[in-house]
């Protein structure tokens, strides 16, 4: 049964998440090895899923989507390297967590049942209202830094002034190079 522990647990995961995924950057060979390694990992995966029956089959061969979906977002974020990238992976946990919730359920009956499907669902909204929440607030960082380091270039440019000749053209150089102006 899904427990709503788990959901703040995987909302808590989330903050973190973000930035730790844009740490090391795949190039297109190691990214096009990533996703073969990743296909042979998920049919090794399912093979697995065959010697059991029921309820416990479907329930493996979830795991195994999801464990091969979120791969691949991983990969293609390691690859690209954007916050919408970062953000697929974060939506396809969720959606695999869910999936895996659902099947889960349906190991139970009536109104046991009914609250488990509810309890993966909200647990699900959540995760993904999460992920977009911090795509939101990654991109008004990334816009509010921006501001701070112009702002910042104009102060120093500013006391640029004091100087004449070719101390001011330096100390205008050394602005623009301290803070990214071309």
């Amino acid at each position: 049964m899904f427990r709503p522990l788990t959901a703040a647990l995987l909302a808590a995961g989330i903050v973190i998440a973000i930035p730790a995924l844009s740490a090391d950057r795949l190039s297109k060979a190691e990214y096009n090895k990533e996703k073969e390694r990743i296909s042979a990992e998920f049919k090794a995966d399912k093979a697995r899923c065959a010697s059991l029956s029921g309820n416990a089959k479907d329930i493996c061969k979830e795991e195994a989507k999801g464990k091969e979906k979120t791969a691949r977002a991983e990969a293609e974020a390691s690859y690209k390297g954007t916050v919408a990238a970062r953000t697929d992976v974060l939506i396809a946990r969720a959606d695999a967590d869910y999936a895996i919730a659902k099947e889960k359920c349906d190991d139970l009956a009536g109104n046991a049942k009914d609250v488990c499907v509810k309890e993966a669902k909200a647990a699900h909204i959540r995760a993904k209202v999460d992920a977009k929440a911090n795509r939101k607030v990654s991109e008004i960082r990334k816009d509010a830094a921006e501001d701070k380091r112009d702002a910042s270039y104009d102060v120093a440019k500013e006391r640029c002034e004091t100087f004449a000749g070719d101390a001011k053209a330096q100390c205008v150089k050394d602005a623009k190079a301290r803070f990214g102006q071309s």
